[in-house]
């Protein structure tokens, strides 16, 4: 706790004064207007009656169907949208898009809604564009593996699309199979396969969106190499909806494995960790295709909520965390020697870094290995009320972090009378990605107040990232100078302005005008 304390008096003085509320949420956006009777009528011409929900005149929507559009799946973040528009053809997002231009009324893209940072859902009453119609595949090169696809295509629908031509798609997420492809590029989402296949700021090849006033750019090359000019895709990877709306993706696909393997791994201390990366990454190489750490709390959720089971309750006694291993290579017989030969190693050695070790013997298994990790999520759902924080710090100080924010939390008798149940890490080791979850009865003001600013003084002390994957959203906007410098914002405001002068798209979201 010392080192925190003497970290944090050492902090830039503009970190410590930083709102903890994301105070625009507080009031409705003055320079936008609310949706009109005359607005759905608009949109009704525009639009088949069955993809116009709106509370208002001339359609008929019973406010409760409106629910699942407003509200984020983790009941955080509410809004108050009063019209949904689901548009199956890009021309009819350019014809909404350019309706609402002209009217400054807010507007909100939406895909599967499994955001963890309120960015898909709206603050107050702008209209929700959702994707979720524009679901066709446009085309697939089963050469180059290049993929192109609608922006509403659900992740695991794609990825079943290709199998039969022995291609996977470069992500993989827990809420594969309900994110759209569309949000995962708004959100330059990360995953379990980034250790193997990188980000998708270098795996999609094109897009296609829709800017702020309604104008159609179309860049969904196919090309490996195009280098005329600026490589304007990656503006809107990773921005959220906050410069267009992204309907069409073109995404370069690898080859599928001909063999997977998983082993999961017990450690008796958190410093074995780090040692047993550099091990693994020895010993695996080319065919390592995961490396993912999950500390003792959140394994003994995962199980306790019937998220998969590897080890017994034997082989576990005594370890303090664990680590899923994947493999994805050529020659399952080749592979299987390898993760045979680490395992004897691990286990032979003088000071062994593991204590025990299941490696899958089947497709069964290798599912309930992953189920422990990939559970995680559904598990804590299931605990309580998540206070997620997704983060990058060094490697060396996964641990610290959760324990000193669990410290931190009990001196302020949060943790002795029930407020908060959990303080839990997981995450993806390989590019240092910390999924911190601090796991409450409610959401109250007072757990709010003591994590934040807290969480973020703590993770710019190591010079971390407030977001590793999940993005700003409604979350982040108030502590976003905690990752960023002022230049970087202030080019970040620029760039809005210069694409969005009337501050239509997805207001509120990921910086603050």
């Amino acid at each position: 706790m010392l080192s925190l304390l003497l970290a944090r008096r050492c902090l830039p003085r503009r970190l410590a004064c930083v709102p903890r509320r994301w105070h625009s949420a507080e009031a409705p956006f003055e320079h936008l207007n609310p949706v009109t009777e005359q607005d759905v009528q608009q949109f009704a011409s525009i639009l088949p009656p069955s993809s116009v929900l709106s509370t208002l005149p001339p359609s008929s929507t019973a406010a409760s169907e409106l629910d699942q559009y407003n509200n984020d799946w983790m009941g955080k973040y509410h809004g108050k949208s009063t019209t949904v528009l689901k548009p199956k053809t890009t021309q009819q997002v350019s014809d909404i898009v350019k309706l609402c231009w002209e009217r400054r009324v807010g507007i909100v893209p939406q895909g599967g809604n499994t955001g963890l940072v309120g960015g898909s859902v709206p603050i107050h009453d702008e209209v929700v564009v959702n994707l979720s119609n524009m679901n066709k595949v446009r085309s697939f090169d089963p050469v180059s593996g290049i993929l192109v696809a609608d922006a509403g295509c659900i992740l695991q629908s794609l990825t079943d699309y290709i199998a039969p031509h022995h291609h996977i798609m470069p992500l993989d997420l827990g809420a594969k199979g309900s994110c759209h492809i569309g949000g995962n590029v708004a959100t330059n989402a990360g995953g379990l396969r980034l250790l193997r296949y990188g980000s998708l700021h270098g795996s999609v090849l094109g897009i296609e969106v829709v800017l702020p006033d309604g104008t159609i750019l179309d860049q969904l090359t196919s090309l490996r190499k195009d280098n005329t000019g600026y490589d304007l895709k990656q503006l809107f990877i990773g921005a959220e909806g906050t410069l267009g709306i992204i309907t069409g993706v073109s995404i370069l696909t690898p080859p599928a494995p001909q063999a997977s393997n998983n082993v999961i791994l017990a450690l008796p201390h958190f410093d074995n960790v780090l040692p047993l990366y550099k091990e693994v990454k020895r010993q695996l190489s080319e065919i390592l295709s995961a490396f993912e750490f999950i500390d003792r709390t959140a394994y003994d959720l995962a199980v306790k909520h019937g998220q998969g089971r590897g080890l017994t309750e034997e082989e576990v006694d005594g370890a303090q965390c664990f680590v899923l291993v994947e493999t994805s290579g050529g020659r399952r017989d080749h592979d299987e020697e390898k993760l045979n030969d680490l395992l004897e190693s691990l286990l032979g050695a003088d000071q062994p870094l593991i204590t025990n070790g299941v490696l899958s013997q089947s497709p069964a298994q290798f599912s309930s290995l992953w189920s422990l990790r990939e559970g995680v999520t559904e598990a804590v759902s299931k605990e309580g009320k998540a206070y997620k924080y997704d983060i990058s710090v060094p490697l060396s100080t996964f641990k610290q972090v959760v324990d000193v924010t669990r410290d931190h939390l009990r001196s302020k008798g949060l943790l002795h009378d029930g407020a908060v149940k959990h303080v839990i890490g997981y995450g993806h080791v390989g590019d240092g990605n910390l999924h911190l979850n601090v796991i409450a009865e409610q959401y109250t003001d007072e757990i709010q107040d003591a994590l934040e600013p807290f969480i973020y003084e703590l993770v710019a002390s190591h010079r971390g990232s407030i977001s590793a994957e999940h993005g700003i959203g409604a979350m982040k906007t108030h502590a976003l100078h905690f990752s960023k410098s002022d230049v970087s914002i202030a080019l970040m405001k620029q760039i809005k302005q210069l694409f969005d002068p009337r501050g239509i798209m997805n207001p509120g979201k990921v910086i603050e005008l």
